[in-house]
């Protein structure tokens, strides 16, 4: 029975350093994992004030564009018109004014029509 005691002493005293040996192991591979996750924390939160940046300079350009956009449409728009002074309205008044609208409201010349085949109306024997 000595003998036993023995051996059974020898495998708890083998098992504990075995285990004492892979502690080591795992608190270097934990330690390691810390600084990995540090080095890596640290590179999100410069990555999150990197795109806040950007996004900041994205809504300034933003606005850029439509002040500009807003500017070149006031700068295309036709002034306005002169108002005419009224003056008490006579009969010539009426039909110089009345002669004057039709002029006015005459729409504008389109472009020329294209020649071509489709609008070209073909006359003579050759045709079918």
């Amino acid at each position: 029975m000595g003998a036993m005691k023995k051996w059974m002493t020898l495998s708890v005293l083998a098992t504990i350093v075995s285990g004492a040996a892979g502690c080591d192991q795992s608190k270097a591979e934990l330690d390691s994992t810390k600084a990995q996750l540090t080095a890596m924390t640290a590179e999100r939160d410069g990555l999150k004030a990197q795109l806040d940046a950007a996004n900041q300079k994205a809504a300034s350009l933003q606005s850029q564009v439509s002040d500009l956009t807003a500017k070149l449409a006031a700068a295309a728009a036709p002034p306005p018109a002169p108002v005419a002074e009224e003056k008490p309205a006579g009969k010539e008044k009426k039909k110089k004014a009345a002669k004057a609208e039709p002029a006015a409201a005459a729409p504008a010349p389109g472009p020329a029509p294209a020649a071509g085949p489709a609008t070209e109306t073909k006359k003579g024997r050759g045709h079918f």
